[in-house]
């Protein structure tokens, strides 16, 4: 959307910017006062003489902040409690599906549709106006934004009401699990079980509607950067494989597997999960992959029987803490054999100021998420050594990439090698069960410092 005069909007909030800043930058220096910082000593506020340039350069770079966005990062961004109360308002009574794409509604007819009275639709509008979630194109009139376009998506109108439902409940009992079991790594000792009283996964094996609600939050998730399936055949060199044959653990409903089975007309693909997850799975596999995507029971920490040419975990271990993530680790081990690989695409927690402050921000937001629910965590490249040298000394990672969007740091082939490949901020491990003497020569070689551009 263009300015009146023809000036693209983002260019015309960042000279507003650069125009305010200035002028605001010159009025602080002629009155002595300091420029703003993130010092523990500076001024909690600005000069009250300098407030409308205040209100200009807030503004406008909260809109061009949020208009840069993509919908769903701008729903995380005002996900706070009383944002997450409106919002969940709003999708509870589908004020979005009522709006008509390129139209308006009035405030009368919501009224009307949702049974509310028109002061409480005044409420809810006016504040999802102030969000950018709605706009008012005219008194008493509402419209569409990119934004509530989104939440007409079924599934994200779902996660709306997980993350009201399921999230905000036990998270509110996050810190009252740390305090009752401060070292626990159990499912059943978070704060879902607090607000429960049994673990996340009693829950959804009991109650369908619920499991249900707990998908959509999943579906949802591939909305954010980085962790789509679609990129999951963009991680790794797939087609250096060949014709393998591929062991998916914990693969779910099989997304990834069908993804790696349309782009790489090779592979074969068998799916391990538990009885309850697979079932009715095998529908839902287009017709030209049956028979290269199949589906098998199978729980994590059983000793692996299938033999295969790479056993593939993608977005799994984040869910356990790390005993059980060794455990499961140590339970592939009997069909390991030399040349087999043993991939894992996870999360990489970043190191300080080397990924966008806003992309670290939802990764530490997933992370205590993955410890309310599960007494999971994301973990740092050291961390993911350490858990591979506690599952079996054998273990060898030898090369790891972290792609274009962070960084790059090799450990290059030296024998039948493997890699760990970092795809935003997504990570693969690419292992070889085999005792390597030059391990050790090899880290000393190609330390941290190597890392690059």
């Amino acid at each position: 959307m263009a300015s009146p005069n023809n000036m693209p909007k983002i260019v015309e909030l960042a000279s507003r910017i650069s125009t305010s800043v200035a002028e605001l930058q010159e009025r602080l220096t002629t009155q002595g006062a300091p420029s703003p910082s993130w010092t523990e000593d500076s001024p909690e506020s600005l000069p009250a003489d300098v407030s409308n340039l205040q209100d200009t350069v807030l503004d406008a770079t909260a809109e061009l902040h949020e208009l840069l966005l993509e919908p769903l990062m701008v729903i995380f961004k005002f996900a706070a409690i009383s944002n997450l109360v409106n919002i969940d308002a709003i999708c509870r009574y589908h004020i979005p599906d009522m709006i008509p794409p390129g139209g308006q509604v009035s405030f009368g007819d919501i009224a009307e549709k949702t049974g509310l009275e028109k002061r409480e639709v005044k409420r809810l509008i006016g504040n999802a106006i102030s969000m950018r979630i709605l706009r008012s194109p005219e008194p008493e009139m509402v419209a569409h934004t990119k934004v509530s376009k989104f939440l007409t998506v079924p599934y994200i109108n779902s996660w709306i009401g997980f993350e009201s439902k399921e999230t905000w409940p036990a998270t509110t009992k996050i810190v009252d699990a740390i305090q009752k079991w401060p070292t626990s790594q159990e499912a059943n000792e978070t704060g879902f079980a607090l607000a429960n009283g049994k673990s996340v996964f009693e829950v959804l094996s009991t109650d369908p509607t619920r499991a249900m609600r707990f998908a959509s939050g999943m579906q949802a998730i591939d909305h954010v950067p980085g962790y789509a399936i679609g990129n999951v055949s963009m991680v790794y060199d797939w087609a250096s494989l060949g014709d393998a044959f591929i062991v998916n653990v914990g693969g779910s409903r099989g997304q990834a597997a069908i993804e790696l089975a349309n782009e790489f007309g090779n592979v074969k693909l068998l799916v391990q999960d538990s009885a309850m997850i697979i079932q009715g799975a095998e529908s839902d596999i287009p017709e030209q992959l049956k028979g290269r995507v199949e589906f098998m029971k199978h729980e994590l920490f059983e000793p692996q029987t299938v033999q295969a040419d790479v056993y593939f975990f993608r977005m799994v271990f984040r869910n356990w803490g790390d005993k059980y993530a060794v455990q499961a680790l140590k339970a592939q081990i009997p069909v390991l054999r030399h040349g087999v690989k043993l991939l894992i695409q996870d999360v990489c927690m970043p190191e300080q100021d080397t990924v966008p402050l806003w992309r670290e921000r939802i990764q530490r937001s997933v992370d205590m998420s993955l410890k309310c629910f599960f007494n999971g965590r994301e973990r740092y490249l050291d961390e993911w050594k350490a858990l591979l040298a506690a599952a079996d000394e054998r273990f060898v990672l030898h090369r790891v990439a972290f792609l274009k969007t962070h960084y790059l740091c090799n450990k290059e082939r030296i024998v039948d090698s493997a890699f760990l490949l970092m795809q935003l901020h997504y990570v693969t491990l690419d292992l070889t069960h085999l005792l390597d003497p030059l391990f050790d020569a090899l880290e000393k070689q190609f330390s941290r410092s190597g890392i690059n551009e």
